[in-house]
């Protein structure tokens, strides 16, 4: 099969030329192409609008095709399909143990079940179908159930998120998990969007018939089981205590995957007290800024804006101050919703949602500010969840109890003045939003770094600092503060413990840290 980048078509122009353009780029008659298939979509606005495919192609006399056509957008496809090690010739006696069921986790139990290592899932949350009704529950009436969340359960964090699939990172394995993700009731459109996403709603589905087929696998799944201490003796690991719905119990343990999601800081903090390795690392903090979504599609899609074929339009921005600290979008959710994230009493968190139709009237995104350690309180590697905290704690202290979030109209943050209410931009937020000065309530750095770039972002996107714009705050969980350390074969120095994925600082989104757990999977069953 060839590969023909870049092919191009109009908004008007249907899927069926695009076997006509692929005969024109490899110059040959219509009738010898045998087959299109499409690689990659992705959607240009640079100069106009259309779409850009990147189509693998079956023609007549390859060979002769390659080497005629003289075209540097063509080549042959070099397909390395990502193959899982394999089977196990026996269950081993301790099974292993991955403990959070986050991208992380799901992946890595789902490769050491499909070679036959029936591991069990450890996730202190619950399934995805009474982790739904905990949240929208929380989110209608202020009532947090601190196991059950949009940081604890099934799925982890992104199950109540955009369910965004593009990553910065090439890696033979993303291939495997948009195959998996597609085959349990994900859009197939995952598989070659440029920018795919798969929605909240689709999330839930994909999750139970994923954990159907992990069941079926010989994997024990144990929801509302968390991890509470751990046994290791002369460095190597030999059980872990947990808490369960019916107590306490001990369950032996040697080879034990970490995949946590950034928001465990209880588990952080016992596994600093049980001699686990780890050390601060930096993150980003800021607000959520929402538009309203027709505004977004104005600027990136200008005189197309609203046509039928094309999708809620997204935006990705950066730019770097003279104080030294970098500002940029975040988890940008065309077509979303504002929610409440929080998974501690008396702290205040937003994160952002939307569904796979991304048909919300607002859009809204992180406007994160990059912080380090020196920004940190006070020394230690627990020092970055300590930051969290306060700026966590500000939040619901002005937003006046019940989980209601600080908000604030853009213009009037840019001229520090308190919001008495919304503009045209109606805030999504739920149980609700309480306008204030968010002057008085975040850090005066994080303040100022907002206020100077906003100015520079809307001249990369026009009416970003619309002065209705909406900001909420706080968004703290953009990643993990803690990096657990671990060796180049992926092996903390408490042997028989494998850190995994965001929580344990070396993954940020449903890719990457699924990725990552992949690759855990690959070493534990080198080990058995």
């Amino acid at each position: 099969m060839l590969q023909i980048e870049n092919i191009k078509l109009e908004l008007d122009e249907g899927k069926a030329a695009l076997g006509r353009k692929a005969a024109a780029a490899l110059r040959v008659p219509p009738g010898e192409i045998q087959g299109v298939q499409i690689l990659r979509r992705a959607v240009d606005a640079r100069e106009g609008v259309r779409f850009v495919y990147t189509l693998g192609v079956s023609v007549k006399g390859e060979d002769r095709v390659l080497r005629r056509c003289r075209n540097r957008q063509v080549s042959r496809l070099e397909e390395k399909p990502y193959q899982l090690p394999p089977p196990v010739s026996a269950p081993p006696p301790v099974p292993p143990v991955v403990v959070g069921a986050g991208p992380g986790g799901l992946f890595c139990a789902l490769a050491l079940a499909r070679c036959g290592a029936r591991p069990i899932l450890l996730e202190r949350g619950w399934d995805v179908e009474r982790r739904q009704a905990d949240v929208e529950r929380f989110w209608q009436t202020g009532e947090l159930d601190p196991e059950s969340n949009v940081q604890f359960g099934e799925g982890g964090a992104g199950a109540f998120s955009d369910g965004k699939l593009n990553t910065g990172t090439r890696d033979m394995r993303h291939r495997f998990i948009l195959e998996a993700l597609a085959a349990h009731g994900a859009p197939e459109s995952i598989l070659w969007d440029a920018k795919p996403h798969v929605g909240t709603d689709y999330l839930r589905r994909v999750l139970a018939s994923l954990r159907r087929e992990l069941a079926e696998l010989g994997c024990e799944l144990r929801f509302g089981h968390r991890l509470t201490g751990m046994e290791h003796a002369a460095g190597r690991l030999h059980a872990l205590q947990v808490e369960g719905p019916e107590g306490a119990y001990s369950l032996p343990a040697e080879q034990v995957v970490l995949a946590l999601g950034n928001s465990a800081r209880d588990t952080f903090a016992m596994l600093h007290a049980a001699g686990v390795p780890m050390e601060p690392k930096p993150l980003a903090v800021g607000v959520r800024i929402e538009h309203r979504q027709v505004e977004i599609d104005l600027a990136q899609y200008k005189a197309l804006a609203g046509h039928p074929r094309l999708p809620a339009a997204s935006y990705k921005l950066s730019c770097h101050l003279e104080n030294g600290r970098g500002v940029f979008s975040f988890c940008v959710c065309p077509g979303g919703q504002v929610v409440a994230a929080a998974s501690e009493a008396g702290r205040t968190v937003t994160n952002g949602m939307s569904f796979y139709a991304r048909d919300g009237v607002n859009c809204n995104g992180g406007l994160l500010v990059g912080v380090t350690p020196a920004d940190f309180p006070d020394g230690g590697p627990l020092a970055g969840v300590a930051f969290q905290r306060e700026l966590e704690a500000r939040a619901f202290a002005a937003g006046g109890g019940g989980f209601l979030a600080p908000a604030q109209r853009l213009e009037d943050f840019l001229l520090r003045r308190p919001s008495r209410g919304p503009g045209t931009v109606t805030p999504t937020y739920r149980p609700g939003v309480r306008w204030c000065d968010l002057w008085e309530v975040l850090p005066e750095f994080l303040c100022q770094s907002l206020a100077e770039a906003l100015p520079v972002l809307d001249g990369k996107v026009r009416g970003y600092a619309c002065p209705d714009a909406v900001l909420t705050a706080v968004e703290t969980r953009s990643s993990c503060p803690v990096r657990i350390l671990r060796d180049e074969a992926g092996l903390s120095p408490v042997r028989g413990l494998w850190p995994c994925g965001e929580g344990a600082g070396y993954a940020g989104g449903i890719m990457s840290a699924a990725a990552d757990g992949l690759r855990a999977a690959e070493r534990v069953l080198s080990c058995l």
